[in-house]
């Protein structure tokens, strides 16, 4: 059996920990630059504030209702996320984490006499350490495992937070109520193709005749989770936490135009990036890099703008990805043009070990060396080596007007307890 162990509203109630003062007030956090609205509070959900909204077009409605509104807090909510997986590992050894606040509990090597009862364990144990609300979902397989956390979420007054299918009633049940678009692995375009060829629940996905579909529609992927829904474990876990592509895009603090700043911001991002691939032991063979105009100016009949580059040889090298990633940005400049935001993104990324070596041109081999040493430095003294076209005195920075402090990282904002 599988369990999946799933925060709810993470990041807002991780900011509801520190300031109990908003637990009955319906309270957001915003996105990176306080952008879009990313997580809600239950009572925000009542209101009617979507997930995704841009925070500037829900500004009267938050204060109508006296809305809390947060800026994103990763270190804060990388931490909690991190003591969560820790205590995981009580109920077993072996513990997937799938998200920032998701993971998958396999109790193949526990015996377990009751599973709706270990589920509330489960859930009332990181409620007592953490202060956070859970809920559980049980059943033979991980998509399953998926569905039974739905029900457990969308029923809490008959659940208490944990579901169990640990029946052919159950699962049949569940699969009929289970629409297609809420099934683990269909998204919003997949879902509307299968509606059209009738497929309206996982029920439906099960059944034989839609077989041809789901192959011709998913390949693979789709009979597995066909067998995933019918019970049959057919999802291997996930071992590796290597990341696939590695992005840095961000919104500008201003609008810029000048093609001397704009280098500026794709160096740092480049920097980033590269430390990011030699931090996991790999190499990237493709570099996107992306410009976005302001969509709102009625001027730009086109805001974004993408260039893709091959790499001749496999690199994560900062000078070799930063040297081509300007000359991409050579390319995209348009003078006179102003820009709100810009990323890079490194992908077809493979490990160290596996990288074949070009018969005529590979990476100079001093880099290694030099990004060794560099490495070394910025992690003993902070970032303090960066490329000539940076700005030393620049610092990275966000819009975060409602940012709240790092209770568990940083030992001057820890809270003050008085008594």
């Amino acid at each position: 059996m599988f369990a999946l162990v799933d925060c709810n509203n993470f990041y807002a109630s991780c900011e509801r920990i520190f300031q109990p003062q908003y637990q009955n007030q319906p309270i957001v956090v915003l996105s990176n630059n306080d952008g879009c609205i990313i997580s809600r509070s239950e009572e925000a959900k009542r209101l009617g504030i979507p997930m995704a909204a841009p925070e500037f077009k829900f500004k009267k409605l938050l204060a109508e209702h006296n809305v809390k509104v947060f800026s994103s807090n990763y270190p804060l909510y990388g931490d909690m996320s991190s003591r969560v997986m820790n205590l995981l590992h009580h109920f077993t050894p072996d513990v997937e984490i799938y998200s920032i606040d998701e993971a998958f509990l396999n109790f193949k090597t526990v015996k377990i006499d009751h599973y709706y009862s270990y589920g509330q364990d489960i859930k009332n144990y990181i409620k007592k350490c953490l202060s956070l609300p859970v809920c559980v979902g049980i059943a033979p397989t991980k998509t399953l495992a998926k569905a039974a956390n739905r029900i457990a979420k969308k029923f809490p007054e008959r659940t208490n937070g944990v579901h169990v299918i640990d029946s052919e009633e159950k699962r049949l049940k569940t699969l009929k109520w289970l629409a297609i678009e809420d099934v683990w692995g269909i998204g919003f375009r997949l879902s509307k193709k299968f509606r059209a060829k009738n497929i309206k629940t996982a029920y439906d996905f099960t059944l034989p005749e839609h077989e041809n579909t789901i192959k011709t529609l998913m390949g693979i992927t789709g009979l597995r989770l066909k067998m995933e829904l019918e019970g049959t474990p057919a999802i291997e876990s996930n071992d590796s936490n290597e990341k696939k592509s590695i992005a840095i895009t961000r919104s500008f603090e201003h609008s810029i135009s000048d093609l001397k700043e704009l280098k500026e911001r794709i160096t740092t991002f480049t920097s980033v990036c590269a430390e990011k691939l030699r931090k996991q032991n790999t190499l990237c063979n493709g570099i996107i890099l992306y410009l976005r105009k302001d969509s709102y100016d009625p001027k730009n009949t086109r805001y974004n703008y993408t260039s893709f580059y091959t790499l001749p040889f496999a690199s994560n090298s900062t000078l070799t990805i930063n040297t081509i990633a300007l000359k991409m940005l050579n390319d995209l400049y348009e003078e006179g043009s102003v820009y709100k935001k810009a990323g890079v993104i490194v992908t077809q990324i493979v490990k160290s070990e596996e990288v074949q070596l070009s018969i005529f041109e590979n990476e100079n081999p001093k880099h290694q060396h030099l990004m060794h040493a560099i490495d070394t430095c910025n992690k003993k003294w902070g970032r303090k080596i960066r490329l000539g076209s940076q700005d030393l005195k620049r610092t990275w920075k966000m819009k975060q007007n409602h940012l709240s402090n790092q209770y568990t990282t940083k030992i001057n904002e820890i809270l003050t307890v008085k008594c």
